[in-house]
């Protein structure tokens, strides 16, 4: 647990767009929070393999391994980590351009999606949305007889 003094939250950045990740990473850092960037899907597993995260904020399109794949493996290691997902594409389905890919990764299991480009306050609200929607469900998953401690 992390104590009053400490940073909020550990986040663990994943997208090919270093402009995205410097914005990303500096909006967060500011916030208060720790913040690791990875990439590509294989680094973030990698990483992620190695240290404790609360938070994912995941690109579904980059080369090599796409955030949907990385986001099943991740599940697979520690299946409540909220994940926050992003994408370029467009929000609204449109049969030219193909699926809703955000709707789709929330299906799969993403907490929360945002459109590119994003406004900073939309970011720190899906950061703070999900990280309280992480806290209150860990909090309610506690076996009676036990109390959940305290921020």
């Amino acid at each position: 647990m992390r104590s009053k003094d400490s940073l909020l939250a550990k986040i663990l950045i994943v997208d090919d767009d270093i402009a995205v990740q410097a914005t990303s990473r500096l909006l967060l850092e500011r916030a208060g929070h720790s913040v690791v960037v990875a990439g590509d899907g294989r680094k973030a597993l990698t990483i992620f393999e190695a240290e404790n995260f609360d938070l994912l904020f995941l690109d579904i399109f980059m080369p090599g391994m796409d955030g949907l794949e990385t986001m099943r493996l991740i599940h697979q290691l520690q299946p409540l980590i909220p994940i926050i997902v992003i994408s370029g594409r467009p929000i609204e389905p449109d049969p030219a351009t193909g699926p809703d890919f955000l709707t789709m990764a929330t299906r799969l299991g993403a907490v929360s999606g945002l459109q590119k480009p994003f406004k900073p306050a939309a970011l720190l609200a899906a950061v703070t949305d999900c990280l309280d929607a992480a806290k209150r469900s860990s909090a309610s998953s506690v076996p009676a007889g036990n109390v959940a401690p305290g921020p």
